[in-house]
């Protein structure tokens, strides 16, 4: 890997952690993109990239705020058992990279229409 694309990955992961921290989202709807702009990353390669980056991005995160105090331990831990659940499933899929590209796209478009009225 030469050092061109060891600054996507740095760059990618800045704004993925970023968005984490801000907004106490995964990262991902800035952390796949910029893995396919920044980084010589294609595919179907770029969801389990981004899903072994931003593991470590959440537990960071979660931290930081449960040191806070501002973790709602027993309401998020229905989420997190579905969430878990809902991961293995869905790893276990084989979808092809152009519609994970489109599902995540659509998702992006809603939440921010959601966000914004």
């Amino acid at each position: 890997m030469d050092s061109r694309h060891t600054w996507g990955y740095a760059l990618a992961g800045c704004a993925a952690g970023a968005v984490a921290g801000l907004f106490g989202a995964g990262g991902g709807m800035v952390l796949v993109p910029l893995l396919t702009l920044l980084t010589p990353t294609r595919g179907a390669a770029v969801f389990p990239l981004s899903v072994s980056i931003i593991l470590p991005i959440c537990l960071v995160t979660l931290i930081a705020t449960a040191v806070f105090g501002q973790v709602a331990w027993g309401r998020a831990l229905p989420y997190c058992l579905g969430g878990a659940l809902g991961g293995c499933i869905a790893g276990r899929l084989n979808i092809p990279a152009r519609w994970l590209h489109r599902i995540l796209g659509i998702l992006i478009l809603w939440g921010g229409y959601r966000y914004l009225c």
